[in-house]
């Protein structure tokens, strides 16, 4: 088994990876970075597995020109949601390289993503539909992409992607390098990739068995705006010693954090971009009983293992299949019979059914509790935490009320944050203007000393600053 640092890569992104919480490659990482590393065109050819959006977003990430720019990487996938979820986790791995990425995806105003696009981006995720509407209006130019990943092939040809996914794939020059993620290997695909892969590397993952027979698994159909009450009235109901909480993105985490806390629940987060002490901190935290709820990513939440977790609940239904199992593997520890709940919102349903094919079992549905039923079971005692704990996270994004309008260029905001703030450059991270105001990533935890200033002199006028709102 390798070790991250022997693929030699760049320091920053060592430190991210760090950061996120992988502790050595996947078997998927292991057999597919260097590959990529060798400007190989790749195949893999798996079930939907875990780590397998950093076995190709690694290799990009460290062979990018971030002095470039231009888009250099065009990942293709079938949903929004998973363009949405690749997309902050290029975002997580590539922050201390600086690299940007956009996702385009539809119902989603073009407008925004059009403005998006007309900033430096290095990656642009997105679905075939709306990726096609950019390239044929102008929004994005494809004549500098490296790399193209088109991922869950399978999946783009069973949704009827197939045919835009080769119109975007003849609008790249040919030098590119292809990479193709597949459960199967229809037909149609072998056509694709004989016509449009050279000499592709073929790399096969065995989907691994693993067991959930100690686990109790339900799962609830509820709308994505009605989430959070179906979770008050599960918190109310339920006999919880602690529970975590999972969310796909970042974003989710924050939000349903806030409201838990906001509510007066004792909760704590847990994401990628943390710092690893706070993130230790806050584990260490849960495992000693400080807090009962933990909501957390799939990345961040790696290093949780302890016995007191009697709950896993699933807020957003995971994409990776064996992540599911890796979630839910959370309770039922210590020989004790563990929960595992899952909200399945109504266009969900096919990744439910695809985690019942992958475990091979079927998952309870659960009626949601009536009111009346909700309104007879006692208040229970909201767990305070004893001790008060701040969780810094290492990222602060700051709001600069200033942009093209005025003539503020990347080189007045970084010379300006290292002479007024003292940091350092390289913790001055992707900065975008635009046309009344700007946003700029502090890292390494120095966002608090430059947000401290209510306004910085840029290009020698007083600026307004805050912390961006999320």
């Amino acid at each position: 088994m390798h070790k991250f640092e022997d693929f030699n890569l760049d320091k920053n992104l060592l430190k991210a990876i760090k950061n996120m919480g992988y502790e050595k490659p996947s078997e998927v990482q292991e057999n597919v970075i260097p590959l990529v590393l060798k400007d190989e065109d790749v195949i893999v050819k798996s079930q939907t597995g875990s780590g397998k959006t950093a076995a190709f977003a690694i290799p990009i990430i460290e062979n990018i020109d971030i002095e470039k720019n231009a888009v250099q990487a065009l990942i293709l996938t079938p949903t929004r949601e998973l363009a949405v979820q690749i997309n902050e986790d290029f975002g997580s791995l590539g922050l201390y390289k600086k690299i940007k990425s956009v996702p385009v995806f539809g119902k989603q105003p073009v407008s925004l993503q059009k403005t998006q696009l007309k900033q430096r981006v290095h990656v642009v995720v997105g679905t075939p539909g709306r990726t096609l509407d950019h390239i044929e209006s102008g929004n994005l130019d494809l004549s500098e992409v490296k790399y193209l990943v088109i991922d869950e092939a399978d999946e783009m040809l069973n949704m009827g992607f197939i045919e835009q996914v080769e119109s975007i794939i003849c609008k790249i020059h040919t030098e590119r390098q292809t990479l193709m993620f597949s459960a199967t290997l229809a037909e149609e695909i072998k056509v694709l990739i004989k016509k449009h892969m050279k000499n592709p590397k073929i790399v096969e993952i065995e989907a691994k068995t693993l067991t959930v027979d100690k686990i109790n698994q339900v799962y609830y159909e509820i709308a994505e705006d009605r989430k959070f009450g179906l979770l008050r009235d599960l918190v109310k109901i339920n006999d919880i010693n602690q529970c975590i909480v999972f969310c796909r993105t970042k974003k989710n985490v924050a939000e349903v954090y806030t409201k838990m806390k906001g509510r007066g629940y004792s909760v704590c987060e847990l994401h990628g971009d943390m710092q690893q002490s706070d993130r230790l901190d806050t584990l260490k935290q849960f495992k000693n009983g400080e807090f009962t709820f933990i909501v957390a990513t799939d990345v961040a939440a790696r290093g949780i293992d302890m016995s007191g977790v009697t709950h896993v609940i699933n807020y957003d239904i995971p994409l990776e299949l064996e992540a599911y199992v890796h979630r839910i593997g959370r309770t039922g520890r210590a020989g004790r019979k563990g929960e595992a709940i899952t909200f399945v919102t109504p266009y969900e349903e096919k990744f439910l059914e695809a985690i019942e094919e992958f475990i091979n079992m079927n998952i309870t549905k659960a009626i949601r509790p009536t009111k009346e039923e909700i309104e007879k079971i006692p208040e229970k005692q909201i767990k305070t935490v004893v001790k008060k704990t701040t969780v810094g996270s290492d990222v602060i994004k700051v709001y600069i009320a200033g942009g093209k309008r005025k003539k503020i260029r990347r080189g007045d905001i970084v010379g300006t944050i290292i002479n007024s703030c003292n940091v350092p450059a390289d913790s001055i991270g992707i900065i975008d203007i635009f046309d009344n105001y700007s946003y700029v990533d502090i890292l390494n935890g120095y966002g608090k000393d430059v947000i401290k200033n209510k306004e910085l002199p840029i290009k020698g006028k007083p600026m307004s600053i805050s912390k961006a709102r999320e």
